[in-house]
């Protein structure tokens, strides 16, 4: 049994609102969940998502998903920001559906509301695999193939 997660789905941008249902958000974050969790999800535009990671990473682009982790455990306290223009570009240059990419970076952003990271090459490999192996579980394709 997965464990319990308290979702708060946001919507600043609406433009993948029919796709994002309460139902597909909260299958793939608790699909990467391995504690309790509060977790807000907001779906934000191109300025929203370049203010944020512009202050918070100091970095003058829109990025796809930013996680904001406030807590690991007992109980998971996170943000996930996810920017829908940036999935959108990404998903068509990757030739991917964009309901599937949202799915990857929905249990990235989860994975890294948990603690794991992708700072080093071992980090890196070990978090993919978690990633793949959650995503395959989920019906999708891996990502990282």
């Amino acid at each position: 049994m997965k464990p319990e997660l308290a979702l708060s789905l946001q919507f600043a941008d609406e433009t993948h609102r029919a796709l994002l249902t309460r139902a597909f958000v909260t299958r793939c974050v608790r699909a990467a969940l391995m504690n309790p969790a509060e977790i807000t999800v907001r779906i934000v535009g191109t300025a929203e998502g370049l203010a944020l990671n512009a202050e918070y990473r100091q970095q003058d682009h829109a990025t796809n998903v930013l996680t904001f982790d406030y807590q690991h455990a007992p109980v998971v306290m996170a943000d996930l920001i996810l920017c829908a223009p940036v999935v959108a570009q990404e998903a068509q240059a990757q030739g991917i559906d964009v309901v599937a990419h949202y799915a990857h970076l929905l249990v990235h952003g989860t994975l890294h509301a948990q603690g794991l990271d992708h700072g080093n090459e071992a980090e890196a490999q070990s978090m993919e695999a978690r990633e793949s192996e959650i995503l395959l579980a989920l019906g999708l394709a891996d990502p990282y193939r």
